[in-house]
């Protein structure tokens, strides 16, 4: 009798333990097909390199800044993905759109290795409290086959942000991700 009253008792409690994540999940937001012109790139295949976060950015929670300049979690917000994850494929299907090249995330899945290795380093992901959206580091364009000139370069790029919800800030995080991938996309036409 007392297993089958701790039986029943676990079957009760199972649905209620999945009512304890009340957060909600937000996608980086992405541009529509449609809207993107492909520019003609000087390279047939790109490798995106897993592209390096913050900690702060890297984290699963939504951050904001505040007055001062501390950076403050949304109350019940977090990415739909792992960051790293979610940039690194939000950058690699913007290229893949903007450009003619064949455009993956790392691992290569190929056999033939790709003409071109584009990494990225963010120093700054930041839903700022002026009502932009500041995306700042460094990309690397490696060319182990001689396809173009190899090159480091810095970036800065911000997008708008109607207001510092959730919604907004993936928003923005995806403009200004399509931002940088028309600069290196830019690095790529030469």
């Amino acid at each position: 009798m007392t297993f089958r009253l701790a039986a029943i008792t676990l079957a009760a409690a199972v649905p209620l333990m999945s009512c304890g994540d009340t957060n909600a999940r937000f996608p980086i937001a992405t541009s529509a097909e449609a809207t993107v012109t492909k520019a003609r790139v000087a390279v047939r295949t790109i490798e995106v390199r897993d592209v390096s976060l913050p900690a702060y950015a890297a984290a699963s929670e939504i951050v904001v800044e505040q007055s001062g300049g501390a950076l403050s979690v949304v109350p019940k917000a977090i990415w739909a993905d792992d960051p790293v994850r979610g940039v690194t494929g939000a950058l690699s299907r913007s290229l893949d759109l903007r450009s003619t090249a064949s455009v993956a995330s790392e691992p290569w899945p190929l056999a033939e290795p790709a003409d071109v290795r584009v990494e990225v380093r963010i120093d700054r992901m930041i839903a700022k409290t002026d009502g932009s959206f500041e995306l700042s580091g460094q990309f690397a364009i490696a060319a182990p086959n001689g396809a173009i000139r190899e090159s480091v370069q810095r970036f800065a790029v911000t997008a708008p942000m109607a207001d510092s919800s959730p919604a907004a800030v993936a928003q923005a995080t995806g403009i200004a991700i399509d931002k940088l991938s028309d600069e290196i996309v830019k690095k790529l036409r030469r």
